[in-house]
């Protein structure tokens, strides 16, 4: 990684969050199904894909704190908010996988949907399924839909891109629904 880039570490985080919690932003920068699932409480949700248009919800003159689940997410989040003059950016190392092994609270929307990794599981066995159940009842030619299916779950594995999953994050029930 380069010079440029800062990380923080779970304990250190915790640290600066007991501390001086009102100088720091934290932000979250993952889909809202992971957001929703368990995030650290005092931090903001801006996915990364939205984060150019919603920069200017963000204070520059506090240290900010970006964070996905991997630490992934985050790096690029770095980058953008550096490409626009932030000066006090880092990210946290080794994402929210850390916080959760080094015991950091984590809050958790009543109502959350499933995880992306869990609704594509779900949506590429049914139509796995789906297209053995048409090829063996109806024509020969659906298995090919399996094909497809089981080819585009080994290139997600290769190249961590998942279009089922950016797909499905555009659904409705994965969208945030705003109280107000």
């Amino acid at each position: 990684m380069s010079a440029s880039f800062n990380e923080i570490t779970s304990n250190e985080l915790q640290k600066k969050i007991d501390q001086s919690a009102d100088s720091i932003q934290l932000v979250d920068v993952r889909e809202y199904p992971e957001y929703a699932s368990g995030h650290i409480p005092a931090a903001k949700w801006i996915p990364l894909g939205k984060l150019q248009k919603q920069i200017d919800e963000l204070d520059r003159s506090k240290e900010t704190i970006l964070m996905c689940l991997s630490g992934k997410r985050s790096a690029q989040a770095q980058h953008v908010l550096r490409s626009h003059n932030f000066a006090k950016v880092s990210h946290l190392n080794n994402g929210l996988q850390s916080w959760k092994q080094s015991g950091g609270a984590l809050h958790k929307e009543a109502k959350a949907p499933w995880s992306l990794e869990r609704q594509v599981r779900v949506a590429a066995g049914s139509l796995i399924v789906a297209s053995v159940l048409l090829a063996t009842f109806i024509h020969y030619g659906f298995i090919g839909i399996a094909g497809v299916v089981g080819a585009g779950l080994i290139f997600a594995g290769i190249t961590d891109w998942c279009g089922m999953g950016l797909l499905l994050a555009k659904m409705p029930w994965n969208q945030h629904k705003d109280p107000s």
